[in-house]
């Protein structure tokens, strides 16, 4: 069972993705607006957050940014719109996905327990002191510690670039499909929309700088990470 909190201005689309959540046995609880959502982190810790954009008092990209400050947290983002700046903006501040309305309720749940399937699955019951790195030229990866050093320079990246990173440098010299891509890094077979996987390649080649030569894409099949 996880703790969710479902943030959205709509009282009927919160209702309904209440009812499918407490029905698969999770606890749930509701905010109308950012402003609320910041205040119930606060005070109470949840598993994973669903997150309307477009809110009255504090918009779903600021609050996320808030929450982020609190503690890490997966966060779905939900919104009626789907242009490619809001995804963009979306994941580099660490949202896990983004559902564009309308949207499927049962769709949403799927994504949720994909993420908190795979967030248990990422904590290590013992702390693993082996490092696993990765250097090729200027670019240098510590796959342990999550850092990328760019011609020696740290550099910052979105949560999923470098679990996007990693997985091809995990595979190296290897064509990986799309479609283990998606299911690798986002932990499901992946349904919705198949421009995700571009936009975060696209955050991950612009953040690799001239190293993003080493990601080479097979058009209709997949990419390969030359190492």
């Amino acid at each position: 069972m996880a703790k969710i909190l479902i943030c959205d201005d709509e009282s009927g689309l919160r209702a309904v993705l209440k009812r499918y959540a407490v029905f698969e046995g999770h606890e749930v609880m509701e905010a109308s607006d950012g402003m609320e959502a910041v205040e119930a982190c606060r005070k109470e810790k949840f598993n994973i957050i669903i997150m309307d954009i477009m809110m009255p008092e504090l918009d779903g990209f600021s609050a996320v940014k808030e929450i982020k400050k609190i503690y890490d947290v997966p966060v779905i983002m939900l919104s009626a719109r789907g242009e490619e700046y809001d995804k963009i903006h979306g994941f580099e501040i660490g949202i896990d996905d983004y559902v564009v309305k309308p949207f499927s309720s049962k769709e949403v749940m799927l994504r949720v327990n994909a993420i908190l399937r795979r967030v248990k699955k990422n904590i290590q019951p013992e702390i693993d002191e082996d490092r696993v790195t990765f250097k090729k030229e200027g670019l240098e990866v510590d796959m342990t510690a999550y850092k990328v050093l760019i011609d020696r320079v740290l550099i910052d990246m979105a949560p999923k670039e470098y679990e996007l990173l990693f997985c091809l440098i995990r595979n190296k010299n290897i064509v990986i499909p799309r479609e283990r891509l998606l299911s690798e890094v986002w932990g499901y077979d992946y349904f919705g929309d198949d421009r995700t996987l571009d936009t975060h390649m696209k955050l991950l080649r612009r953040s690799l700088g001239v190293y993003a030569k080493f990601i080479v894409t097979l058009r209709g099949v997949g990419y390969r990470f030359e190492g």
